[in-house]
């Protein structure tokens, strides 16, 4: 569950120290049902050990950025429907030769959004490389989540100790050419989830700056689309309802579902939460969370969803493979992004329901209606996929002292909902 916000990530963490010990990401108590491989328990715990030996826990902190890129003349919607139905704020745009980068932010204690927009639509990079490969991706060229930039406290040292464990990183000359920041370390595409995860060195407190990205400024047609949204966010007295981001969620081939976690875990400072099988959707849903005792709103969760069987031998069974359609559509890639709802009410309804009604009528589509009850611990609902990044919003309103992120009937009927957009 997302603990309250503190004053300042500075604060926070000046609390945390007084009575941290050396991190030890294999103490952590185990959550879920799913039965993992013996190679996946074993290599688990010796990549963890071995990561925290080495230091690296240490130096990698939590998640600095969101990396999203849209199609030509999408960011000016695409900010807007950001602006409605979360709590980002648009803050200014970096320009470079291929690119506008546009800088997306709640406040310095939560991660930001870096939306790429792409000014050639005839441009063509490994991301679009990506996109091409499969037959919805590739209706959306240019749409797409990269991945995550992590605050480390010494980038030469953690890229150092990385390519020793053979992990490959862009040459400064690619970042260059991919106008992607400087200041960050970024990885190749991962085999198993095709994002990418970068090291940003960053002191708490610092500001956090990406650079060289070109001109810096304001565009008025974004700030104007921006404020509107937000004065239509206040008209529906729903601003103060939505938190920071809970969870980021991956769909990944059946056959890369353990070494997708181990990976993931290899590059972050994150430790293994646990999986569940859910039966009915023929999937398992799988999450790591920060070694940290911070609020995912300072670092989310990352849940990695994948098949039980490959879709090769479904036609024998003919089980429900939501994931596996989606993944076979669009690649493996970023599912949805899932934010906090304030717990409570409002005008006789829970939070999350009036917050879905207003969104909904302002006409945002919903793929079902909000699962769960207080009784389970948590609701949960997902919207459409957005026409600009195909990624999904996700609320989530916990109650009382609910630790999880989701109960098994509400994430069998949300995979399905999701199954059947895809389809």
């Amino acid at each position: 569950m997302s603990q309250p916000l503190p004053d300042s990530t500075e604060i926070y963490y000046a609390e945390i120290m007084k009575n941290q010990t050396k991190l030890k990401s294999t103490e952590f108590l185990r959550n879920g049902d799913k039965v993992n491989s013996e190679f996946f328990e074993i290599y688990l715990k010796r990549l963890l050990d071995a990561r925290d030996a080495c230091g690296l826990t240490e130096m990698i902190g939590e998640i600095e950025a969101l990396m999203i890129t849209v199609e030509p003349g999408n960011a000016l919607e695409y900010i807007a429907e950001l602006a409605l139905m979360t709590p980002y704020h648009y803050l200014v745009t970096l320009e470079s030769p291929r690119h506008w980068t546009h800088i997306l932010r709640i406040d310095m204690d939560s991660p930001d959004i870096l939306l790429r927009e792409v000014k050639n639509p005839e441009y063509y990079d490994i991301f679009r490389s990506l996109n091409d490969l499969h037959p919805v991706g590739s209706k959306r060229p240019h749409s797409r989540y990269l991945g995550e930039i992590l605050r480390v406290t010494d980038r030469e040292s953690v890229l150092a100790l990385q390519c020793e464990r053979e992990f490959r990183f862009f040459s400064p000359a690619a970042l260059s050419a991919l106008d992607l920041p400087s200041n960050v370390s970024i990885s190749k595409p991962s085999p198993y989830t095709q994002n990418v995860l970068g090291y940003m060195e960053r002191a708490i407190g610092e500001p956090r700056v990406y650079h060289p990205l070109g001109k810096c400024s304001i565009l008025p047609k974004i700030q104007k689309a921006y404020e509107n949204a937000k004065l239509q966010q206040q008209s529906l007295n729903i601003a103060d309802l939505i938190l920071p981001v809970d969870h980021l969620a991956t769909r990944v081939y059946c056959q890369n579902r353990e070494a997708a976690l181990l990976e993931y875990l290899a590059l972050s400072s994150y430790y293994y939460w646990g999986s569940y099988d859910i039966v009915d959707q023929n999937s398992s849903t799988n999450v790591c969370k920060s070694v940290r005792p911070v609020p995912e709103s300072l670092s989310p969760a990352k849940v990695f969803t994948a098949n039980n069987l490959p879709y090769c031998v479904n036609h024998l069974d003919r089980l429900p493979s939501p994931t596996e359609n989606f993944v076979r559509n669009y690649g493996a890639r970023l599912h949805h992004i899932a934010l906090s709802v304030k717990d409570g009410e409002r005008e006789g309804k829970e939070n999350i329901e009036f917050l879905v009604d207003a969104i909904a009528g302002q006409g945002k589509g919903f793929l079902l209606e909000v699962v769960g009850s207080r009784e389970e611990g948590l609701k949960q609902v997902f919207s459409n996929a957005s026409q600009f990044s195909a990624l999904i919003i996700e609320y989530v309103q916990r109650y009382g002292d609910f630790q999880g992120f989701f109960t098994r009937e509400n994430v069998a009927l949300l995979t399905a909902a999701a199954g059947a957009e895809v389809s």
